[in-house]
């Protein structure tokens, strides 16, 4: 498999010009992408359970917290997203 790679110019929100690099992978036989396929279907428990406390962290905070703190707290800044920021394991 052959992986090339590209710079490009991304604009962020802030109207900074930013270089970042991207890997573009060939295909397989199949046409399916070898980086789809990353996660096993067979997964250990200790990735599970990894996975499981990821998914618990990953919710809004809750409305009475809003209310305790006089709405200075507005939203969980460490939410993540499934397909932008990736977990890493």
């Amino acid at each position: 498999m052959d992986v090339k790679l590209e710079c490009k110019l991304e604009m962020h929100k802030f109207g900074i010009l930013t270089p970042f690099l991207t890997t573009f992978q060939d295909e397989d036989k199949e046409g399916k992408n070898a980086a789809a396929n990353a996660m096993p279907s067979h997964k250990s428990f200790m990735i599970k359970k990894k996975l499981a406390k990821k998914m618990r962290q990953n919710r809004p905070i809750p409305h009475w917290i809003r209310m305790r703190t006089d709405n200075t707290i507005r939203y969980n800044a460490k939410r993540r997203h499934w397909r932008r920021t990736k977990l890493g394991f």
